[in-house]
């Protein structure tokens, strides 16, 4: 699949953003200044601004006598990367990756194989652009093979914003030089030698651009037409549980760990605890002096603001780590947490209550020892079709849908997916009088049934089964079935539980 890209650009970023916050200021003339090498200069103009001939970069004495009536207000210099930053999170509904361009005023998505679930690119950059606007911004955007495409196509444009695969050369060739992302000094020279459109120079000799213009003209060219990879760098959201404790000294021994260990987990427990949460999932990672990344994961049944509990589990753990030459900052993540339960009323669904908070932890020690794959806990579902009728709880404390069926014999083993089984003297309505299952014989002894279960046919379509249980000669008891009648040819058998 061929890579794609969505070039976002906020042709106002920080006036839209003051107009959102001040709505008093829609439609009128104003700019944020800050000083600079002794005077005023503007570094954002609104757009009614930009109408009387304001602009970026602008001395605010000179547009004070443009403009008398024009309104100043104060310019910060990391607002922009802040206000990208925050966009780029919110645009993560749309892409996995997607990545900052402060210099551009604008985001960058690969979005590689996600536009199909809006229909199309044309519909997904609709959907974009029309939530943009409906907050606030004034915004543009396409989309290409190329990063460097999608950015100018975005910015200088007079074309349809999808870019087809493959047409990048001639999408790029009436656009200006600047289109490029080509530094001043470059764009100047160009400009005295009459290259006003990309098309003047995009088939010439590189030698001789290289020449004129240096290896960057050439760089930016290849990214743009797609013979060169251009890399992003995607923002990675902060867990918005998280605790970091830098260190003075690097840490090399399990006691220094358990103690920066403990005190990252007394923030974060103290904190969720005062938000009613508690920990479902924790991750502990350590940085190293080489710049290594060591981690160590733990999971709870329940959630749970413990301190002992949750500390013990991870010191299960702080053997696995590997400091080598020393730590010098350690980050405690919470990314899955939940509403804490005033008191834990009861592990599965029977009469009486108590606190169940021991039991809990027992199960997330074992787990911690043994693996999170040794401790299941399932729940019914309203369905007749076996595989069906049974489904994973996420907790201890989740509550049932229906109650479990007890009018039927049911295995306390149940295959993930009936086994194919072979049978000898099968007839009608009655069970086999044995079978083989993984290469040993089962004489039937006793057997009980038919059951007939029939396909759901509102989520599939298929055969009915006919469920038996029987005992082999040994007194093993086995939850077996025919898939569908006997007909021209004979039916299958398989095996789907064990009785204990």
């Amino acid at each position: 699949m061929a890579n794609r890209y969505v070039s976002i650009w906020f042709r106002h970023l920080i006036t839209d953003r003051w107009v959102i916050r001040h709505a008093a200021q829609k439609d009128t003339a104003f700019v944020m200044a800050c000083p600079e090498r002794g005077r005023m200069v503007i570094k954002a103009a609104s757009a009614e601004a930009e109408k009387q001939g304001i602009v970026t970069d602008m001395v605010l004495a000179d547009a004070r006598a443009v403009l008398p009536e024009l309104q100043v207000f104060e310019h910060r210099a990391d607002l922009a990367e802040k206000l990208l930053n925050g966009l780029a999170e919110w645009a993560l509904r749309y892409s996995p990756v997607v990545a900052t361009d402060v210099a551009g005023s604008g985001l960058i998505l690969d979005i590689t194989g996600c536009a199909h679930l809006w229909g199309s690119e044309r519909a997904y950059l609709k959907d974009i652009t029309n939530r943009l606007r409906g907050s606030g911004y004034n915004v543009r955007a396409a989309a290409a093979d190329t990063i460097g495409t999608a950015w100018a196509i975005c910015r200088y444009g007079r074309i349809t914003p999808v870019i087809e695969p493959q047409t990048q050369k001639l999408a790029l060739a009436a656009l200006p030089p600047a289109a490029l992302r080509l530094d001043d000094a470059i764009l100047e020279r160009m400009s005295k030698l009459g290259f006003y459109q990309i098309e003047s120079f995009i088939d010439m000799p590189r030698s001789v651009l290289r020449r004129r213009f240096g290896q960057a003209l050439l760089s930016r060219m290849d990214q743009a037409l797609g013979a060169m990879q251009e890399n992003i760098v995607p923002i990675v959201p902060i867990e918005p549980y998280q605790e970091r404790l830098p260190c003075l000294e690097p840490i090399r021994t399990a006691p220094a760990i358990e103690i920066a260990l403990r005190t990252l987990l007394e923030a974060l427990c103290s904190r969720l605890a005062g938000e009613g949460r508690g920990i479902r999932k924790a991750v502990f990672k350590g940085f190293r002096m080489d710049g290594a990344q060591q981690a160590i994961e733990i999971g709870t049944s329940s959630a749970s603001c413990h301190l002992e509990h949750l500390f013990k589990l991870f010191q299960l753990k702080i053997a696995s780590l590997r400091p080598d030459l020393g730590f010098e900052l350690f980050i405690l993540e919470a990314p899955v947490t939940e509403e804490l339960d005033a008191v834990q009323k009861t592990l599965w669904s029977v009469s009486g209550s108590g606190d169940m908070t021991e039991i809990a932890e027992l199960l997330d020690r074992l787990t911690g020892r043994g693996g999170m794959d040794i401790v299941h806990r399932y729940l019914p579902e309203q369905h007749y079709w076996p595989e069906r009728s049974i489904k994973a709880a996420a907790s201890l404390i989740e509550q049932p849908s229906c109650a479990w069926r007890t009018d039927r014999p049911r295995p306390v083993s149940l295959l993930a997916a009936p086994e194919l089984i072979q049978v000898a003297a099968p007839v009608p309505d009655y069970p086999p009088m044995l079978f083989r299952y993984k290469g040993t014989v089962h004489q039937i002894k006793k057997a009980d049934g038919p059951e007939r279960i029939e396909q759901e046919w509102w989520i599939q379509e298929g055969l009915h089964r006919d469920y038996y249980c029987v005992e082999d000669q040994d007194g093993a008891r086995f939850w077996i079935f025919r898939a569908g009648h006997y007909g021209e040819h004979n039916p299958d058998w398989f095996i789907h539980g064990f009785f204990s």
